[in-house]
């Protein structure tokens, strides 16, 4: 820049007072444009950071709902076995006090429905049967019951009848636990519930 330049710019800024704010506008202008770069540069990366994060915190949501799947499929197995093996000592234990103490044959029934007639597809059927007397008691032991189980119940002494010409006095259900629905609709049927429920 020529030094007559300089001085009549210096000259302007001195006596111009419009021109004075529109070179302060412009170099304000300038650095706020400049700030507004370096913050936009900051966004970017903060948005970056942010996507990553949110990406990261996905991950880690999968991964804990599979971790929290695969301990309820565990635990359930481990109930569901539980379960099983606590229904096997106590049908055992039952059958010891019934034949020991009160003279009573208990046996497991199996027998292969081969028509569908208790679960709607052909399975093989099982139930505990006591005698005594010439009088039989059909009985069913699990770990819990729902209303849902009591026609099961109901459809499986049908099928022994139905196999063996012999109809049960008593139909008996021994479980720790059976839902209020069960409950009545056990009494309706005629088939008596022991619980601690």
């Amino acid at each position: 820049m020529s030094s007559q330049l300089k001085q009549r710019f210096l000259k302007l800024l001195k006596e111009d007072e419009e021109f004075r704010y529109a070179v302060a506008g412009l170099l304000g202008l300038e650095e706020i444009l400049k700030r507004l770069d370096r913050h936009e540069e900051q966004l970017v990366k903060l948005r970056e950071d942010m996507n990553k994060l949110r990406e990261d915190m996905n991950k880690l949501r999968e991964d804990m709902n599979r971790g929290f799947e695969l301990i309820e499929r565990r635990i359930s197995a481990l109930g569901a076995r539980w379960g099983l093996q606590t229904e096997e000592a106590f049908r055992e234990g039952l059958k010891g006090i019934l034949e020991k103490e009160f003279g009573v044959k208990v046996e497991r029934w199996v027998e292969r429905d081969k028509e569908g007639m208790v679960y709607d597809h052909p399975s093989d059927i099982e139930v505990d049967i006591a005698v005594k007397d010439g009088k039989t008691i059909l009985i069913e032991v699990s770990s819990n019951i729902k209303a849902s189980d009591i026609p099961i119940f109901r459809r499986k002494a049908e099928f022994y009848e139905k196999v063996t010409g012999v109809k049960a006095d008593r139909l008996v259900i021994v479980t720790p636990y059976a839902d209020d629905k069960a409950l009545e609709m056990a009494k309706k049927f005629g088939i008596e519930i022991y619980t601690k429920v």
